[in-house]
């Protein structure tokens, strides 16, 4: 079988510079890579560890999200894991519009909390602190 890592998350951007600025600034990326295109459009990667964003001009403004993200097939949200919610959104400050939480999930998980806000192309963001995974979860249909 041919090895398959996860490559990146590609994010159409009304402002290109803003949401570099944005996810340099709060979320620890750097960049990685410029593909200029011609005519002045260009393609910029983004790195932090492992995990990449490509960011693309933007063409039209598509449809506003709320809460956690969209509930219909495609593209919900992009998370972080975070030491703690609370300090982080203080830390965005006005940089972020929460759109839902912060919210407390220990019956599910003790210490999970998350909150959702948006970048600058409106695009939800969720800040997960204590997450981990289930030891032996049950199959899908199960």
């Amino acid at each position: 079988m041919t090895k398959t890592e996860f490559a990146h998350v590609g994010l159409n951007c009304r402002d290109m510079a803003a949401t570099e600025r944005f996810y340099v600034d709060h979320f620890g990326f750097r960049r990685a890579r410029v593909v200029p295109l011609g005519d002045g459009n260009q393609i910029v990667f983004l790195r932090s560890g492992d995990v990449w964003l490509e960011l693309f001009k933007a063409d039209g403004d598509g449809d506003p999200v709320e809460a956690d993200g969209p509930a219909a097939a495609g593209f919900r949200h992009i998370a972080f894991k975070v030491d703690n919610v609370e300090a982080k959104l203080s830390e965005l400050g006005d940089a972020v519009k929460v759109t839902l939480g912060p919210l407390h999930f220990d019956d599910f998980i003790k210490g999970w909390a998350g909150a959702w806000v948006q970048d600058p192309d409106g695009r939800i963001i969720e800040l997960s602190e204590g997450y981990q995974d289930e030891e032996n979860p049950p199959v899908l249909g199960g």
